[in-house]
């Protein structure tokens, strides 16, 4: 079972595509991340698993998330989290070791995550698939918007801004909001 594309990135001369995977089975469970790359689009290779739901913070599955490659060529992957079947929050990982080109290992952040939790007035059942980064150059920070919904049922895309992918500040505001259509998911398609 496969869905949600996430983190597709280019890095050093290959195209990498990440995807919520269960790798146990045709059905719904046990959400990872698989990983596959390719030098033309067309061609892929798939590569072991790049996040698997093995920490406290996202032991009942690791969901749609994002990554962002800085200028200085670091990576931070930023994922939702699942714990206590319907908590969602965000966490950081990032590659083990950046010099492998195909990006194989990854390291999750164990001494900052979860990096983001749910903002008082969310459910933290309604609070994930945080977006790739962008940078703003009014304040030099880096944001990100995670979506969610308000107690009026309004899809709600929440924005943070962060200098170093390890501490989020919720901003004032939303992003964007709309009327009475729920939780609003994966944001930045």
């Amino acid at each position: 079972w496969m869905n949600d594309p996430d983190g597709p990135m280019y890095y050093n001369g290959w195209y990498h595509f990440f995807y919520q995977y269960n790798p146990d089975g045709a059905v719904w469970g046990n959400i990872a991340w698989g990983h596959a790359v390719s030098k033309d689009l067309l061609n892929w290779l798939h590569l072991p698993l790049a996040l698997v739901p093995d920490r406290p913070y996202d032991i009942d599955g690791v969901f749609t998330g994002s990554a962002t490659v800085l200028p200085d060529g670091r990576i931070f992957m930023i994922y939702t989290g699942l714990f206590n079947t319907s908590t969602q929050v965000q966490s950081v990982a990032v590659p083990a070791n950046l010099s492998d080109p195909l990006l194989i290992d990854w390291a999750k952040l164990d001494s900052i995550n979860p990096a983001i939790i749910a903002p008082p007035g969310i459910l933290p059942a309604d609070f994930r698939d945080p977006t790739s980064a962008w940078f703003e150059p009014i304040d030099s920070t880096w944001r990100i918007s995670i979506g969610s919904k308000d107690e009026n049922n309004s899809g709600i895309a929440l924005i943070y801004s962060t200098t170093d992918f390890e501490r989020y500040t919720l901003l004032p505001g939303t992003l964007h909001a709309v009327d009475d259509v729920g939780m609003w998911e994966c944001v930045d398609l």
